[in-house]
């Protein structure tokens, strides 16, 4: 099976205009891959200002618009891997992730990162079974 480019409102447009040489979410083999989402605002492409949980709730919020838009939903995904610029920042991210994925969790890594070129302080991807 090839791999299918799935084209995300507002977030496939952001890449593009950042000029990053990914895709935003792709579908093979009945998986749906979603890359790393840092804290966009779905309704305006801006990034979201604030502390790690407002980061961390937009992040969610985003990832949530990017498995709808490839036809799945956070039910359906398998592994998560959290991407933050500061692993005192765990338990805050524990806080509201808990709320999105509180029954039955997908598996999970957390990674502490240096930075990004951007200032956001969390990406999160993961990969779902298509719906």
């Amino acid at each position: 099976m090839k791999k299918e480019v799935i084209e995300v409102p507002v977030m496939s447009a952001k890449v593009r205009a950042l000029g990053l040489p990914c895709s935003t979410a792709i579908r093979a083999n009945g998986f749906v891959f979603i890359s790393a989402t840092p804290p966009v605002d779905m309704a305006t492409g801006e990034m979201v200002r604030g502390d790690i949980e407002t980061q961390t709730e937009a992040s969610l919020k985003a990832l949530r618009h990017c498995l709808e838009a490839a036809g799945t939903s956070l039910e359906n995904v398998v592994m998560v891997r959290i991407y933050a610029v500061n692993s005192g920042f765990y338990n805050a991210i524990n806080r509201v992730y808990s709320r999105y994925f509180s029954v039955n969790p997908p598996a999970r890594s957390f990674v502490p990162v240096a930075s990004w070129p951007m200032e956001f302080d969390i990406e999160i991807e993961c990969v779902a079974v298509g719906g």
